[in-house]
């Protein structure tokens, strides 16, 4: 969530002259769209199917990262705005859950062309106002796009159970939806995160008040009117923003049934423990520390490559970026080469070809990054290629930060800390054993990989790692939709996690039904066609 020190109290208007020859015309392309802006102006609420501006007096300013321009200005949705969006979605539910499953997987199946077609401008909305790479960007509209494509056989996932349990009496379970719900979504994933809630939480009858973050909700906007056009109906689908007051309104609504949360430690507590308290389900993914293990018998080229992508991706700005490279045996003499892979890498606007990350979200994330690297010298470290102060050329004033390799202990801050940030701590473990343990007593559990070419090694590491998300030679270990989410440990607060079949039980509630129809209380068994005789 945002701090207090973002929120101003008078709205000036900008223009976008200041962005990049490329970013200003996505930012022209984004004018049409009714939700958002990228020249300065407001991001509307989405309110019982009306994008509306806001009352408010108080602002959040979005920045492109690369360049500092003010690219849209974000309400703090005021309390009774608030309200009308939660009765917005009460209103809608009455007759949205009774409406027909067809009819609301054809939605998502509308819905899923649409972003299709409209994959492009959503990319430009993260990088303008995120600043992704636009291939980056493209995946996080595509990782979001899956979960939809999965909604769409919505219908066949929710059947019910039924027996026979005594003569003439049945005894069946049918799914029903909870109500209104709420999203909370983060920064880093403007796209895939509210696509993660959108099609669940709707195709299973419930309506869904959305908080994109205050950081780029643009995307998030752009998809609402997308739904729109989809025919989803006013109310279902409503979307607020702000910080910290708008996060309380929606832990304390009593209409508010179920809470979704992606982002980091502190929001991600506070938000499971009041929801909680005011009797809601919630499902929270917070932080994380993601290690990969580098076996001595792995195929080198892969391995490396796999780290490099995995580390440094979205300048290290994902739940499931490796973090830590747990370097076994041998193969800490790989250490140079993985300095000078990571040097190759391009830092750049995210709109330039050949980016391959691109700026951190504000300046405040850039000198936390800068600062964690530092603490590395200051704790007795190697820092063996140092990102800070790295220069792009016309993005000098951007949230830049280099490809950072850094060697530390587990003592360290830089280890025990989530960066976020592209940061690699490198560590070494003697053997596989001590690799394992290393993993095991960090206190997160979103995910860890492991590279090598022997089954049996790879099959220790799966039995014994204490995480959610294993990948073997593959470094980012997302499940896709079909499955769940499954980090663990401090990475996840709740009982149901995120897709696929969790994702179906988060939304879904059981109703039972026991029923008696006594087959001899049957009345007119057979029809007569003898003559009527007045009897």
């Amino acid at each position: 969530m945002a701090s207090k020190s973002l929120i101003r109290t008078i709205p000036t208007k900008r223009t976008y002259a200041t962005l990049s020859p490329k970013a200003s015309a996505a930012a022209e392309k984004l004018s049409k769209w009714k939700g958002t802006s990228a020249s300065g102006g407001s991001t509307k609420n989405f309110i019982g199917g009306e994008f509306v501006e806001s009352k408010t007096d108080k602002w959040v300013d979005v920045h492109d990262p690369s360049t500092q321009t003010v690219v849209t200005r974000v309400p703090e949705t005021t309390h009774d705005e608030f309200n009308e969006a939660v009765d917005a979605a009460e209103r809608a539910f009455k007759t949205w859950s009774r409406t027909s499953i067809l009819t609301r997987q054809r939605v998502a199946m509308e819905l899923q062309a649409l972003l299709r077609e409209n994959a492009d401008v959503l990319a430009s909305s993260i990088v303008l106002e995120q600043g992704k790479t636009f291939n980056d960007a493209h995946g996080d509209v595509l990782r979001g796009l899956q979960v939809v494509e999965t909604a769409c056989g919505i219908a066949g996932n929710m059947t019910g159970d039924k027996l026979e349990v005594s003569k003439d009496m049945d005894t069946y379970t049918r799914r029903v939806p909870l109500g209104v719900c709420a999203s909370v979504a983060p920064f880093n994933f403007p796209a895939m995160i509210p696509l993660w809630t959108i099609p669940l939480a709707t195709c299973t009858g419930n309506t869904l008040v959305l908080k994109p973050s205050e950081r780029d909700p643009g995307a998030a906007m752009i998809i609402a009117e997308l739904c729109q056009r989809a025919g989803m109906p006013p109310g279902v689908l409503n979307v607020v923003h702000g910080t910290v007051g708008t996060v309380n309104n929606i832990c304390d609504h009593p209409s508010i049934k179920a809470i979704s949360f992606v982002g980091g430690d502190k929001a991600g507590k506070h938000i499971y423990e009041r929801g909680t308290q005011n009797g809601k389900r919630v499902q929270a993914n917070l932080g994380a520390k993601n290690h990969a293990l580098i076996m001595p018998d792995c195929n080198k080229n892969l391995a490396l490559n796999s780290i490099i992508g995995a580390a440094f991706g979205a300048a290290g700005q994902r739940c499931m970026a490796i973090s830590v490279a747990v370097m076994v045996g041998t193969t800490k003499s790989w250490i140079p080469e993985i300095v000078e892979r990571a040097k190759a890498l391009k830092v750049n606007g995210g709109f330039e070809e050949g980016a391959d990350l691109g700026p951190l979200i504000s300046p405040a994330a850039k000198q936390r990054v800068e600062g964690l690297i530092q603490s590395v010298a200051e704790e007795g470290g190697k820092i063996h290629l140092d990102g800070r102060g790295v220069v792009v050329p016309r993005y000098e004033k951007g949230n830049f930060v280099g490809p950072t390799v850094v060697e530390a202990v587990t003592t360290m801050r830089a280890y025990k800390e989530e960066i976020f940030g592209p940061v690699l701590v490198v560590i070494e473990a003697d053997t596989l054993d001590d690799a394992i343990a290393i993993v095991n007593a960090n206190k997160y559990g979103n995910g860890a990989a492991i590279f090598t070419q022997s089954g049996a090694t790879a099959r220790k590491f799966e039995s014994e790692v204490n995480v959610g998300q294993i990948g073997v030679n593959v470094p980012i270990p997302v499940p896709l939709p079909q499955f769940s989410w499954s980090g663990n440990k401090a990475s996840f607060l709740g009982d149901v996690s995120f897709y696929g079949k969790q994702g179906l039980n988060f939304y879904t509630q059981n109703k039972t039904v026991t029923s008696l129809w006594r087959a001899e209380d049957a009345i007119g068994n057979k029809a007569s066609v003898d003559m009527p005789t007045m009897r």
